[in-house]
């Protein structure tokens, strides 16, 4: 039985104004982000033998900031509001009105990350194993700006740390399903990966134990998370994002699984040879 609420806190979205010019939460995570991962970036990079170059690194973060925006419009479009886009196809590129899809996301990054290795001459199981330990810190950033934002709230619940979000307009007390994500995607993750990542791995571990820890997290955060309006719960009872981790969380086994079976049978031709 619910007898208390965490009241939600009011916080500007807006972080200061100058003249025209407005900072708001959101993007300064994403700034926050983008550093954390420059700064990452750069670190590995200077280690012996990274094979890596600080330019390189530079590059590749315009690559990937890139495939996060188009990716993640298309994806939101293709995934959530198909519809809308073939009533009205300028829908796809009226970006001011908010909308962009993780999964999209990762399929434009990724696409990016194969431009990328083709141009450097770079495996792309070795560009992914690179590029995956510096997204968690964004990823938890643009989830804490999401909570900032109170948008994408959580379904309805009696627990005590329920929170009513001012923009809710039947004003239920919910998950706080973005804090949930934060902590998941982001924190967890990245000490999972951060740990992972300390010794030599088979190539493309890394990056599938990212595909695998982000899609198990987001779909039991799921359970939680309120479902887009106009698409509910699908099939199996499963909302769009689950089904949209099913893949994730499949490639990223199937990466780590074929990693190790390659690294083992090269081991055992080794010691044939």
């Amino acid at each position: 039985m619910l007898t208390a609420l965490i009241t939600f806190p009011q916080i500007d979205p807006i972080l200061f104004e100058l003249g025209p010019l407005k900072l708001r939460w959101y993007g300064l995570m994403y700034l926050v982000g983008f550093l954390a991962a420059m700064w990452l970036g750069n670190r590995m990079a200077r280690k012996p033998n990274s094979g890596w170059t600080e330019q390189q690194v530079s590059d590749l973060l315009f690559y990937g900031f890139l495939g996060v925006i188009l990716g993640g419009r298309f994806g939101y479009v293709l995934f959530y509001q198909f519809s809308s886009f073939l009533s009205d196809p300028i829908y796809l590129f009226r970006i001011w009105e908010g909308g962009m899809s993780f999964h999209g996301g990762v399929l434009g990054v990724m696409t990016a990350m194969a431009v990328f290795a083709r141009k450097y001459h770079k495996s792309y199981l070795a560009v992914g194993d690179f590029v995956c330990p510096l997204l968690p810190i964004g990823l938890g950033a643009g989830r804490l700006g999401n909570f900032i934002n109170g948008e994408l709230w959580g379904r309805q619940t009696d627990l005590s740390w329920a929170m009513i979000f001012p923009a809710d307009p039947l004003a239920l007390p919910r998950h706080p399903s973005q804090l949930y994500e934060f902590a998941l995607e982001g924190v967890v993750l990245f000490f999972m990966l951060w740990w992972f990542g300390r010794k030599p791995r088979p190539a493309g571990t890394i990056a599938g134990l990212f595909l695998l820890g982000y899609g198990a997290f987001r779909f039991i955060i799921e359970f939680a998370r309120e479902p887009d309006a106009h698409l509910g719960i699908l099939q199996l009872g499963m909302s769009m994002g689950q089904w949209l981790c099913l893949p994730m969380i499949f490639g990223g086994l199937g990466l780590m699984v074929l990693g190790y079976r390659r690294s083992v049978s090269t081991a055992e031709r080794g010691e044939k040879a």
